[in-house]
């Protein structure tokens, strides 16, 4: 749990559990976020640990791209999907209605549906949101198509670009975006929490941007995708709870299971 950075040992469990999800609060009160609360009688607390900037059209021209020589776009969230057709806008760029679309996870794949007529034989997604899945899908089509990885600028997957490029690819990186870290130092010091869930490798950066010395001491840590379960795993930190994993398709679904199991343990 967190206390400060240099609490020296974990205080006994509260009766009820708080829990940091490092993402802004949900707007509709429906979220599975408050049924699962109620569910376990535990608090939960929306902070967002990163911000992310856009890139004007003028500085992405900078790189040199030609959105519309690309016949596929790679998109590993939904922070990408709206960069990409937010500068497409900018830039007064059509684009095709051939155009394919590879997403990590089918979440990322239906909120397309925000800006194209989704088509089944157009949007493709990995099977359980690992980048192993979605390079299964992308090997299918790889000889056909070139590709634009749409990304952060300082949080680039280096697992998907060492893949594409070990795997003879045609593609493009575009940055359309980048990440900041947001203050919650007061927030991380004036509050224990018993479990902390991250979303981004750039939210556990900004986890110790915050704190630089912080020390795990018992405060369970929750990652979504394999990304951040690097990110986490890299910073020395306990991994307890992962999604999405076939039987846990979202951090709701962990989470639920680990309260519970947490419970039976007492």
């Amino acid at each position: 749990m967190i206390k400060n950075e240099v609490s020296k040992a974990a205080p006994s469990l509260k009766s009820k559990k708080r829990i940091l999800i490092t993402q802004p609060r949900p707007e509709s009160e429906k979220s599975p976020y408050f049924d699962l609360g109620r569910k376990h009688n535990v608090d939960l607390d929306f902070q967002p640990f990163i911000r992310l900037e856009p890139i004007p059209a003028k500085d992405f021209r900078k790189q040199k791209i030609d959105v519309q020589a690309h016949s596929a776009v790679i998109l590993t969230s939904r922070n990408a999907i709206d960069h990409f057709f937010r500068m497409c806008e900018e830039m007064r760029i059509s684009v095709s209605q051939d155009t394919k679309y590879f997403c990590i996870t089918e979440a990322v794949a239906l909120y397309l549906q925000k800006f194209i007529l989704y088509r089944k034989r157009k949007v493709f997604y990995g099977a359980d949101g690992t980048n192993k899945s979605l390079f299964d899908v992308i090997n299918k089509h790889k000889s056909n198509e070139r590709f634009l990885y749409v990304c952060s600028e300082n949080q680039q997957d280096s697992d998907i670009t060492g893949w594409l490029k070990s795997n003879a690819c045609d593609f493009s990186l575009a940055f359309m975006y980048r990440t900041a870290s947001n203050d919650v130092a007061d927030i991380l010091s004036s509050i224990e929490y018993d479990v902390i869930c991250f979303f981004t490798p750039s939210g556990v950066k900004s986890l110790f941007d915050n704190v630089p010395k912080f020390k795990q001491n018992g405060t369970a840590i929750g990652a979504f995708g394999s990304n951040t379960f690097k990110a986490v795993e890299e910073a020395g930190l306990e991994l307890s709870i992962k999604a999405p994993l076939p039987q846990f398709p979202s951090m709701v679904a962990a989470l639920d299971q680990f309260l519970a199991s947490t419970v039976k343990k007492k």
